[in-house]
């Protein structure tokens, strides 16, 4: 299954407040076995929302969605997730009683929205303050709040995807290529044959510059299983050697 993430406020589309979730999540995956497929940054817009919602819906990929379930006129995914679905919005039973152990007697009608999802859908625990999140179709959509949300993503991983955990154990290692052939183009042939010859694994090729434009290395390297990693490495260190690029290891 591929992963996504949608990450919505206009206030990180300002610049007003810095991200913190896409970094969170990528770790998140990472420290089992999975990886980030592709990743959205929207506004608070409602039917832009809506339109990313039903193309991830089709696509069947597992999707944390976070910010903007809130109930301030600036809140519109539980909305858009409703329109995405072609339902209505109504008050969660068990968000409403999580709502209740939260606020208790001061639980009003202007709270209760914080528990009206779309209909069919389930709640999604949040141990910071009990206001839930919901997900339905392996979307999670949670508060844009990370001390809230990033505990409730690693829950419905936890929960729901064990059995993906570590299936393919992978890593990935680099060379730092320097000197005058040490750039992308003089080595297109070579990596178009890595490319061709292993389709099993990510190669990858990271320029550096410098601040004065120079260039300072090329950090060239692959990511897949680690028997095959190896063996490749060895292929492109020969080649390399053979050209005459100076060479070291990634750190």
């Amino acid at each position: 299954m591929n992963f996504g993430a949608i990450i919505i406020g206009d206030e990180i589309l300002s610049g007003k407040r810095i991200d913190q979730h896409f970094s969170k999540i990528t770790k998140l995956l990472g420290a089992r076995g999975l990886r980030l497929s592709w990743a959205e940054y929207l506004g608070d817009e409602r039917e832009r929302i809506a339109a990313t919602l039903r193309r991830s819906f089709a696509a069947g990929d597992v999707v944390f969605s976070f910010g903007g379930i809130g109930n301030t006129p600036d809140d519109h995914t539980r909305q858009a997730a409703a329109l995405a679905l072609g339902v209505d919005l109504v008050l969660h039973p068990d968000a409403e009683r999580e709502l209740r152990a939260r606020f208790g007697a001061d639980l009003n009608d202007v709270r209760l929205l914080l528990g009206t999802f779309p209909r069919g859908v389930d709640i999604v625990p949040n141990p910071f303050n009990r206001i839930a999140g919901f997900c339905v179709r392996d979307h999670y959509f949670l508060p844009g709040f990370p001390q809230m949300a990033h505990p409730m993503a690693e829950w419905a991983l936890d929960t729901f995807y064990p059995h993906l955990f570590n299936l393919n154990p992978s890593v990935d290692k680099a060379f730092l290529l320097t000197g005058p052939n040490a750039y992308e183009s003089a080595l297109l042939d070579l990596m178009q044959r890595i490319v061709a010859d292993y389709p099993a694994l990510r190669l990858f090729s990271l320029p550096s510059v410098g601040d004065d434009g120079q260039r300072r290395h090329l950090e060239l390297g692959v990511e897949g299983e680690l028997s095959l990693v190896d063996q490749v490495m060895e292929d492109i260190r020969q080649e390399i050697e053979r050209r005459g690029i100076g060479w070291r290891w990634r750190d």
